[in-house]
């Protein structure tokens, strides 16, 4: 509020309304996973609106969407890397005892709260699609 940044400050204030709405809706306070949950939520309905400003040629509402993935990714924990999340892939296969892509969904199962937050679980999702099928 303070630097009169007032983009940045609309970007917190929907975060912050998000995350309100949540507790009211659920009757609880929300623990850090579920505010990451909202924050992942909220990133991932940033791409579908950007995805679609883009492909109907409004790129002035696109930019707005990218500013605020930008201000809401700051709130994440530290992304891990390729290798990292191979890792954890690996380990979770061998935890569920997976053979092929019918054990997805316990593999998932297992990834899901290991990983929130801290990777794409959409390309995590990918890469077990993959890892199960070769």
């Amino acid at each position: 509020m303070r630097a009169r940044d007032a983009a940045r400050l609309s970007a917190i204030r929907l975060l912050l309304s998000g995350i309100k709405q949540r507790e009211v809706d659920e009757r609880v306070e929300l623990t850090d996973a579920d505010v990451l949950s909202v924050i992942e939520k909220m990133l991932k309905q940033r791409r579908e609106s950007i995805a679609q400003y883009e492909k109907a040629a409004r790129n002035d509402l696109a930019e707005v969407e990218k500013f605020e993935v930008g201000v809401l990714t700051a709130y994440l924990p530290q992304q891990l890397g390729e290798a990292e999340v191979q890792k954890e892939i690996d380990a979770a296969v061998a935890a569920s005892g997976a053979s092929g892509i019918k054990d997805m969904g316990k593999v998932m199962a297992i990834l899901k709260p290991a990983l929130a937050g801290k990777a794409d679980m959409a390309k995590v999702s990918g890469l077990v699609k993959t890892r199960l099928s070769g």
